[in-house]
């Protein structure tokens, strides 16, 4: 299934987020001191409805519009040069933490908040991949599958090694040429190149300095970013025989980022609106490496 459908519901639950949490006052945003059954039935709810209501709309929406078929695998590994691999652990990661953090913001116990908040992202992604794997347009992809676990991963064994989140997992996107040549594949249009366009999206590893060097010297809400991209794909298959003249690069980043949860804040509605913008990589000068041996220095890179 295209990852277009996966990003496009991260996006979504954040933005949704954000808009909700503003029309509220700042007491209701704060996160309850013990277990709020009202806020906890409220969390589970409405996170069942919005994944049950999501999965019969991409079944009735996209999946019919493909034959069905018994279910099978397809190894799907080498495509995009693992950009799509990169989107699904992005997803995974960002699901589960907002699953994990509305569960916080209900008092539910950290145990908790790990076991049942934090896999949503896992489980909700595994519920598509089945879909996938009785589509004969697709199929059931075991690299996806290690891509989810590895996004849910990041969260959980933070929590369980530092009980904090010291190296996030962000995105950033720049417009490239790429998608006017192919706008049916790689999106036509900002909003849909944004979701769709590999060519122009970067995924980092930001990681908090403070949080591991412990220093006076720097501020907490600086973070050092290694970041990853691809360049010059039209096609997810490198051995498509109509685009054999790609010049299918990876890039490889180093940057500065802000960690927008360590900018101290007494309003639960200014924490809540960082915690939703803490997603996108903050754009910096960056020094780019690339799989061509060419070093490039940008002066300010989205």
């Amino acid at each position: 299934m295209k990852l277009l459908h996966y990003n496009s519901i991260i996006f979504l639950l954040l933005l949704s987020s954000a808009l909700f949490s503003q029309s509220h006052l700042s007491q209701f945003l704060k996160p309850s001191d013990s277990l709020n059954k009202q806020r906890r039935n409220t969390v589970v709810i409405s996170e069942a409805s919005l994944a049950t209501l999501t999965l019969v709309g991409l079944n009735q929406l996209w999946y019919t519009d493909y034959p069905r078929s018994s279910f099978k695998t397809i190894n799907d590994s080498n495509e995009w040069l693992q950009m799509d691999k990169l989107g699904h652990v992005f997803s995974s990661y960002q699901l589960g933490r907002v699953g994990a953090n509305t569960l916080n913001w209900a008092g539910v116990s950290k145990k908790n908040q790990l076991l049942y908040g934090s896999t949503l992202g896992l489980g909700f992604l595994t519920a598509i991949e089945v879909m996938d794997g009785f589509s004969e347009e697709w199929g059931f992809s075991w690299s996806d599958m290690a891509a989810n676990i590895a996004g849910t991963g990041l969260y959980v064994g933070q929590e369980l090694l530092w009980k904090e989140q010291r190296v996030l997992l962000k995105y950033s996107f720049h417009r490239t040429r790429f998608a006017e040549q192919r706008p049916d594949i790689l999106g036509s249009g900002i909003f849909e190149e944004f979701l769709k366009d590999y060519n122009g999206q970067t995924y980092w590893l930001s990681a908090n300095i403070n949080s591991f060097l412990k220093t006076d010297g720097i501020p907490n809400w600086l973070n050092l970013a290694f970041g990853y991209g691809a360049d010059g794909m039209l096609t997810g298959d490198p051995n498509d025989l109509l685009f054999l003249n790609q010049n299918r690069t990876r890039q490889y980043y180093l940057s500065l980022d802000i960690d927008l949860s360590q900018i101290k804040t007494n309003s639960h509605i200014l924490k809540t609106i960082f915690d939703v913008l803490n997603v996108i990589k903050i754009p910096f000068p960056t020094l780019e490496l690339n799989s061509n041996g060419r070093v490039k220095m940008h002066y300010i890179y989205f």
